[in-house]
């Protein structure tokens, strides 16, 4: 049996990255999961009944769980009265402090640390799991488990596969960002090469999905509400659901991603699946998905981005092939994650 942790993902009123792979790898694990919380001790979830963990039996993990906020877990692992195993995001808290929420950055250092007593851990992708195993290395951390990259799954809201798209004919093109509201995810410089675009007399939408980030996103709120006012082609939809995000990926003619900084980038890999090209940044972990029905940007390029999104505007042709290449592409899905969980853990 794996006894998957929900003790966070249970009770969030939000859809992070980290949730969203949770609520999915957990549905693919289907009745080979048992879903657990931790107060006290291990405890079925949502009965309350302690967990009585047989021979073989895994406890896993892809919340982020420390002994300051789990008092006990650890000890409780470490007895070894069943295995574990985790699964690693990333380690933006440690590269970009000044711009994450200050309880992550806090306790990222001791997350990570106590990932080398896991018996297992996947990295949701290669540059993760080389940022993983670095920081053991730096932490002269002797033990180390072995670490796998998990590809995670690009099928959205459960459902199909896109492989080719009928785009409406002469509706005035729209552009799709999803993601939380804050500098990592990089709003600020979308709007700067929009703002530039509409300047020149292009007609498009821009639409941004994604809650406000409490900490740093409300001074990019305060600049979407500001355009708004000049330009009737931005739109915000704060938290939307998925059958709302389904409907505007349809209607797009491309997903925009300026992120600095991603542990995988889920929103590169759905709008793939949906036919959608993607224009992203040019980092190395979203290279490891871009090959094919992307446009890579330079990082933090305003006069390239504003080129990007003015090509991917006005250049049918490019947009088809783009198009084509997108459903071309071979994508993971969350049934094959659930597999090589599986059967790593031999359940």
């Amino acid at each position: 049996m794996i006894y998957f942790d929900v003790t966070k993902s249970a009770q969030a009123g939000h859809r992070s990255g980290l949730m969203r792979v949770n609520e999915c790898l957990r549905a693919a694990l289907g009745a080979a999961a048992t879903e657990v919380i931790w107060d006290d001790a291990l405890r079925e979830y949502p009965t309350g009944d302690r967990v009585k963990p047989a021979p073989g039996d895994w406890f896993l993990s892809a919340e982020l769980a420390t002994d300051a906020e789990r008092p006990g877990l650890q000890e409780f692992l470490q007895s070894k009265q069943l295995r574990s195993a985790a699964i690693f995001h990333d380690a933006i808290p440690l590269k970009f402090p000044d711009i994450t929420w200050p309880q992550s950055v806090a306790r990222h250092p001791a997350y990570m640390k106590q990932l080398a007593a896991r018996d297992h851990v996947w990295a949701v992708s290669a540059a993760s799991r080389t940022e993983l195993v670095e920081f053991w290395q730096w932490q002269g951390v002797a033990r180390t488990p072995p670490v796998d990259v998990l590809a995670l799954g690009a099928d959205f809201n459960a459902g199909p596969r896109v492989t080719a798209r009928i785009r409406p004919v002469g509706a005035v093109p729209q552009l799709l960002c999803v993601g939380i509201l804050e500098p990592r995810k990089n709003q600020t410089l979308l709007l700067d090469a929009a703002e530039k675009l509409w300047a020149e007399g292009r007609r498009f939408q821009l639409h941004l999905v994604g809650r406000v980030n409490p900490h740093f996103g409300r001074p990019i709120a305060a600049r979407i509400k500001e355009l708004q006012q000049k330009y009737p082609g931005l739109r915000y939809h704060d938290a939307a659901d998925d059958e709302t995000v389904a409907a505007l990926y349809a209607n797009a003619r491309a997903s925009v991603f300026p992120t600095l900084a991603e542990g995988c980038g889920l929103p590169l890999l759905e709008s793939l699946w949906q036919g959608v090209p993607c224009v992203c940044s040019d980092l190395p972990v979203l290279r490891e998905n871009a090959a094919g029905g992307c446009l890579p940007v330079p990082v933090n390029d305003v006069a390239a981005w504003t080129d990007a999104l003015r090509r991917v505007l006005t250049e049918d042709e490019f947009v088809a092939q783009l198009e084509r290449e997108a459903g071309s592409r071979s994508l993971s899905t969350w049934a094959e994650a659930a597999r090589a969980v599986r059967g790593a853990l031999g359940a």
